[in-house]
């Protein structure tokens, strides 16, 4: 089972109906999107900060919090831009970043809760600053789309190294999947 970034991409575009119109409001307040998006960081570390599971994994190596936070901003800012239009390269670095949670251990459960705050102060802050709803709609599907990947990076991974230690075909990790499911 490969990935195929580009394509999850399209998909989650057409099922949040991430339009072009969404695209247009992003890239026209990319320069706010970058004002904020050090506040947004601060946010999201504080957050994930509070958890002790998490306080560990931040704090394992000199210097860690300041390049997450660095690559956070890279990263908020680029919901905004695009990079390319939210095309192949925006999809294949979304993908990379979902890889990298799964590496140092960062799991669903505090990813989805700590993304849920950043959408929380980000429409507080578009409310208090008068920005457009169309904003906040268009930023909300960016980001969720962004949530799919990392979230699909764990099924992802934890499938293939399934698939390769058991020497089970796909199809039938799929059919023990869905025989468990039904069984809870």
């Amino acid at each position: 089972m490969t990935m195929n970034a580009s394509k999850m991409m399209t998909s989650m575009a057409c099922r949040l109906s991430f339009s072009e119109a969404d695209q247009q409001v992003l890239q026209q307040h990319a320069d706010w999107g970058m004002k904020i998006a050090p506040e947004m960081a601060d946010v999201f570390y504080a957050y994930l900060g509070q958890d002790p599971e998490m306080s560990q994994i931040l704090q394992a190596s000199e210097g860690r919090v300041h390049r997450l936070r660095e690559t956070f901003i890279q990263w908020f800012h680029e919901m905004f831009t695009g990079m390319d239009n939210w095309g192949d390269a925006y999809a294949e670095r979304r993908w990379r970043i979902g890889l990298a949670h799964v590496r140092v251990g960062i799991f669903p459960e505090h990813v989805v809760p700590a993304m849920a705050i950043v959408v929380q102060n980000v429409g507080q802050k578009l409310q208090a600053e008068g920005q457009s709803d169309a904003l906040q709609v268009a930023l909300s599907k960016i980001c969720m789309i962004d949530l799919a990947f990392i979230e699909q990076a764990y099924i992802e991974v934890s499938t293939a190294a399934v698939l390769q230690e058991t020497g089970w075909t796909a199809g039938l990790f799929k059919r023990l999947i869905a025989t468990g499911a039904g069984a809870m």
